[in-house]
């Protein structure tokens, strides 16, 4: 008797779901077609379809006892649960709306999300790379590099709609690298974005040590009445010096020390308040135990301070480009005392710079995936080129611009522009100590990205343990106090780190992607085929570039 009271099916579980649990979540939901779905102002009946798919999940559910727990539908049954709906006994199906489906951007918090993402350190250093490669060269290729990195953006951001019959709904670019070339693809696609986040980190070392710098100095002199007025540099209530007055014909002046007048305030302070001799050592005491943190949920909670400061930036450079007035003559090969020619041969330091500085392929996919309007995202992608290249161009033309020649020459641009400003300036003062907390706040952020690409790679946990943790910190920090302490160029620091991971990320990987793509279906032709090619050979160069140029 107790066998045949017992149901034809047992109770069974599927995955995490039962049937007969209150918790939406935990409910299979049922689906009908988007045309029989209706909002709140209209109820229309489903389909009769719809009918008959509700009237075999019911069968299912009656198939045991009524204190078990239903049979779970089976998933043919069930289609995609990529929509939820409520199938109501009136004969009305409801799109089920939030639940852990993360919330769409509308296309206007894209491009500034884009905006903010691309906007770094590199705007320091835009002024310098135009004096580089000259006032006219250097327009020509911001906006040249702009086409061909936004070009190559677009590549990444189509490379998983080329994949065919594959999910590619979550996947991220190294993923596609590795569908195409394998193992290779995938690490040198990790080993060139590790490079660009490290050249980051670095750069951010770097400044981070001249801001904490001038910040004790502004307020020394302040506390002491120290006037630094016998600084190489113009006069009157803004200021702007040249700190290494004695140029190196190559252009690098990065070793050379500080004038007497802009680094002498007092022999003690001067002893333990060193740019490069004190300052990057101070900062392990602050940063390092940062790095160690198991997550960088709490810093990620200050990433709005980098739009704050880029905003106050433009603000500045605007005030000093008013205040200064324009400084031009147009020499178009032969430099002259105060002026560069408008076209140099050292331009190929300024395109090593702006291909970190429009870099943003190794997470392009991500970014775009929440934008609302998936079919505008190149457009949106378009616009968010087009306002971070119109941004550098302001901040680069209007200081080159604005810089006082005569008495000074052009080639005392420094490559972070707040450097030609004294320690006592009250505004470039406020932007120093501004940037200073921003990055002691975003370098942990780029710390953690580091350990999380490497030791998931390595060990399949970002965190294998406090040891291999605090190895690959003091590995990262210590690349950052060398170059602080010996190189504190940031602008040969970004083209060389840019150069690097853009010849693989930016120029080499998207194009023979795509040229692999068309090749399988067929579809590669000679145009294509040698424009694409092209890309491969610019990259190349450009790297070679830095190193010869």
């Amino acid at each position: 008797m107790d066998e045949e009271s017992k149901p034809l099916l047992g109770s069974e579980r599927a995955g995490d779901y039962y049937t007969d649990s209150l918790d939406p979540k935990q409910r299979r939901p049922f689906h009908v077609e988007h045309r029989n779905i209706v909002g709140d102002e209209v109820q229309e009946r489903v389909s009769a379809e719809a009918a008959v798919l509700s009237s075999r999940v019911h069968y299912y559910g009656r198939l045991t006892a009524s204190s078990d727990r239903p049979l779970v539908p089976p998933d043919h049954v069930i289609p995609s649960s990529d929509d939820l709906y409520i199938y109501s006994p009136l004969g009305t199906a409801f799109k089920v709306q939030g639940g852990d489906t993360p919330a769409k951007n509308p296309s206007i918090v894209t491009i500034f999300a884009i905006w903010n993402t691309m906007m770094g350190t590199s705007i320091l250093s835009m002024p310098w790379g135009i004096k580089q490669a000259g006032f006219t060269l250097g327009i020509i290729i911001i906006v040249l590099m702009g086409l061909l990195t936004l070009y190559c953006c677009y590549r990444v951001l189509k490379s998983t709609k080329s994949i065919p019959n594959v999910d590619t709904s979550d996947w991220e670019f190294p993923d596609v690298c590795k569908y195409y070339f394998g193992g290779f693809g995938k690490w040198s696609s990790l080993v060139f974005s590790l490079v660009s986040l490290i050249g980051a980190m670095v750069v951010y070392w770097v400044l981070m040590s001249n801001f904490l710098f001038n910040t004790g100095k502004f307020i020394y002199n302040y506390v002491h009445n120290v006037n630094t007025s016998d600084t190489f540099g113009t006069n009157g209530t803004d200021r702007v010096i040249c700190p290494y007055p004695n140029l190196d014909p190559d252009g690098d002046r990065s070793t050379l020390q500080y004038s007497a007048g802009e680094n002498s305030t007092g022999a003690v302070f001067d002893h333990w308040w060193s740019k490069t001799n004190t300052i990057p050592f101070y900062l392990i005491v602050l940063l390092l135990p940062l790095l160690n943190f198991r997550s960088a949920s709490f810093f990620a909670r200050f990433t709005f301070l980098g739009t704050l400061s880029v905003v106050y930036l433009i603000i500045l450079v605007t005030y000093k480009a008013i205040r200064l007035g324009f400084h031009l003559e147009f020499h178009w090969f032969d430099s002259s005392v105060f002026f560069v020619p408008e076209f140099r041969s050292l331009c190929p330091q300024l395109t090593g710079v702006l291909t970190l500085a429009f870099f943003i392929h190794n997470c392009i996919i991500t970014l775009m995936k929440n934008n609302k309007h998936q079919e505008n995202n190149v457009r949106d992608l378009s616009l968010a080129y087009l306002l971070v290249g119109l941004t550098y161009l302001y901040v680069g033309v209007l200081i080159f611009a604005a810089f006082p020649s005569p008495p000074l020459s052009k080639e005392c641009i420094e490559p972070n522009f707040l450097d030609n400003f004294p320690s006592s300036d009250v505004l470039v003062f406020f932007a120093r100590t501004c940037l200073l907390f921003q990055m002691t706040t975003v370098y942990p952020l780029l710390g953690y990205l580091v350990r999380v690409q490497l030791m998931g790679q390595l060990f399949g946990d970002h965190y294998p343990s406090f040891l291999h943790v605090f190895t690959l910190n003091i590995l990262v920090v210590g690349a950052g106090v060398l170059m602080a302490r010996f190189y504190p160029n940031i602008g040969s620091i970004i083209r060389y780190s840019g150069a690097i991971c853009g010849l693989a990320l930016v120029f080499v990987l998207p194009s023979l992607i795509h040229m692999t793509s068309l090749n399988r279906r067929g579809e590669l032709r000679w145009p294509s085929a040698i424009f694409h090619g092209s890309l491969v050979l610019l990259g190349v160069a450009n790297l070679f570039g830095q190193f010869f140029m």
